[in-house]
């Protein structure tokens, strides 16, 4: 799946920088018009979408920021979708669908569209839409253990010939979801994002031309892939082995689903050997193998290209990936996919873990990874209809480096551009009530640098809905680095009656009725330390507490840090706190945070 190089003339270098722009530009407003039209706030408020520009053969030019797996997803599906119809096959006009777990990647709620850009009868180039839709049928809050229960599957078809709308399509899909009048609104603002994309993309042929537009592409994806090369090099040469774990497959609970990655470096090329990763697995946890690639590019371009844009496929050529089929993000069919974004994260944080070991001062330890994500439906007692809604994410920590701590309460790396669910709306739109959305302190991985923190948000029923969460990393932790602490794991409590319940087994509950007056909580971890806590410098740590990020006990046992009674730092007694010759704080001196 890499990217060969390709023959263009030479474009001068300021043109080049007008096309780069212009292409940047194009796939912005596609991004903004799918926004401005889509029904669901999953794609106009959290943004769980992609938009991108391919070239004639399905290489990508330029992706919208969004989604960072859909780095390898969209590609593949484009190039899956030339293979089927081939270019011959292809007319102005067409538009083409599919949402195949298995050519995507990823699950069955990812939509993707894709348009041919033709120049006099030739196709120059493709435009792409990816997005979420919150329903496609299937069974609704269960684990799943195959793709036929988890919704509609439409192969790769014409939604759209030569501008004629399938109307037989849009028909069966409309009959096989829940929330048909939201999903054919999501589909139309799509289908807006993919003729934006046709329509400015020919709009930059039409003024510099298609030889230098061409021309510039080549010669940004040449340059992309230099700049690879140049950091690769900087990487010493080596093997780098690492391994963690995820909590469960949500079938066979407490059973650890193993995470190992083999990293070899020589010269300027780079080798990710995912073939340890766990077999896939019964529960709905699985992705398909255009995801794994995707977790090793994405890996790879955070070491290499992390702020080269436009994010094309140049960046990868000197990256190999080795990926066999049947593991986990790699699935054959039928095994279940509806959760496909979970691992991969994990996947990427242990190939960090992995070249931790060669570049301390470029590493990061681990964090949250996971959307902590809860799903809620039930009959909206405004208009006696279902709803059904998504929450979040809820944004966590990530791990610190060795000269900088981690950043709180933001999205996982799946994630990337993503935006949590604002409270405002969701209480204008749906039955509930949030009760408190606040960083959760001593979240954090301990260490010279710490890691960011985590976030707890409480939501109450004001009407009876049922909750499914499908969370993991609740037991495996973000680890720290060099000495650095791991931080707290994903959570997830159940008030009723007042009670809470916060003991559970993983934090994974599937269709747990609330009541009006009940509520849940959702925590998200924080990010691994980085370093020896007992070095941190102990201004930082009283300003810490001082921000209600760590507590004065943590800062007593942990940091070493003995805080006066005006919150300065006893620089006296921190000396000999340090030193080993103080007492440690007694346990039930800890200050004990309970769920409000």
């Amino acid at each position: 799946m890499s990217t060969p190089k390709a023959k263009a003339e030479a474009v001068d270098p300021v043109t080049v920088e007008i096309i780069r722009n212009g292409l940047l530009a194009v796939t912005e407003e596609m991004k903004t018009n799918l926004t401005r039209t889509a029904y669901n706030l999953i794609i106009y408020e959290a943004l769980d979408f992609t938009v991108g520009l391919f070239t004639a053969n399905g290489d990508t030019v330029s992706i919208g920021l969004g989604l960072p797996m859909f780095i390898r997803g969209m590609a593949e599906t484009v190039k899956a979708k030339i293979k089927h119809y081939g270019l011959s096959g292809i007319k102005p006009g067409d538009i083409l669908v599919t949402n195949d777990a298995y050519t995507t990647g990823s699950h069955l709620n990812h939509f993707t569209f894709t348009m041919p850009v033709f120049h006099k009868g030739e196709i120059i180039a493709f435009t792409c839409c990816m997005a979420h839709w919150l329903d496609v049928g299937g069974t609704l809050g269960q684990v799943t253990t195959d793709i036929y229960s988890e919704g509609v599957q439409i192969p790769i078809v014409k939604y759209q010939r030569e501008g004629v709308v399938n109307q037989e399509l849009i028909d069966i899909i409309a009959m096989n979801v829940r929330l048909s009048e939201r999903a054919m609104g999501d589909l139309r603002a799509q289908i807006t994002a993919v003729t934006t994309g046709e329509r400015r993309f020919l709009e930059l042929v039409e003024r510099y031309g298609k030889d230098a537009v061409l021309g510039s592409i080549a010669q940004i994806m040449d340059h992309s892939e230099a700049v690879a090369r140049a950091n690769t090099r900087s990487i010493p040469d080596g093997v780098y082995e690492a391994e963690s774990f995820m909590d469960d497959d949500g079938v066979e609970i407490g059973k650890k689903v193993p995470i190992k990655v083999h990293v070899e470096k020589r010269g300027d090329e780079m080798t990710i050997d995912l073939s340890e990763v766990s077999r896939q697995v019964r529960g709905f946890y699985n992705s398909g193998v255009t995801t794994g690639i995707a977790c090793a590019q994405v890996a790879f371009k955070c070491l290499t290209t992390a702020t080269d844009y436009p994010v094309n496929d140049g960046s990868f050529r000197n990256l190999k990936v080795i990926m066999p089929m049947g593991r986990v993000i790699s699935a054959e069919r039928p095994f279940p996919m509806r959760v496909w974004m979970t691992y991969p994260m994990t996947v990427i944080d242990t190939v960090f873990k992995a070249v931790a070991q060669a570049i301390p001062n470029r590493a990061i330890a681990g964090h949250h990874a996971d959307l902590v994500f809860p799903n809620i439906h039930g009959i909206h007692p405004a208009d006696g209809k279902l709803f059904i809604v998504g929450i979040g994410p809820l944004g966590g920590g990530w791990g610190a480096k060795k000269n900088e701590d981690g950043v709180s309460v933001t999205v996982c790396i799946n994630d990337g551009d993503t935006h949590n669910s604002p409270s405002e709306q969701l209480e204008a739109k749906y039955p509930i009530l949030v009760e408190r959305y606040s960083i959760r302190d001593d979240s954090s991985g301990a260490g010279r640098t710490r890691g960011g923190l985590g976030a707890e948000m409480v939501v109450q029923a004001l009407s009876p809905f049922s909750l499914t969460t499908r969370i993991d990393r609740m037991h495996c932790k973000p680890w720290g680095l060099d000495g650095g602490g791991e931080a707290a794991g994903n959570g997830i409590g159940i008030r009723r009656n007042g009670k809470w319940e916060m003991d559970l087994p993983n934090a994974k509950i599937f269709n747990v009725r609330l009541n009006r007056g009940d509520a849940y909580m959702m925590q998200s971890g924080g990010g691994g330390g980085f370093g020896d806590p007992m070095e941190r410098d102990p201004e930082l740590v009283a300003e810490d507490v001082r921000q209600g990020y760590v507590t004065s006990k943590v800062a007593h046992n942990v940091y070493g840090v003995v805080l006066n009674s005006n919150g300065g730092v006893d620089l006296a007694a921190t000396k000999l706190r340090r030193s080993g010759k103080a007492p440690v704080q007694r346990e039930d001196e800890a200050f004990e945070v309970i769920p409000g």
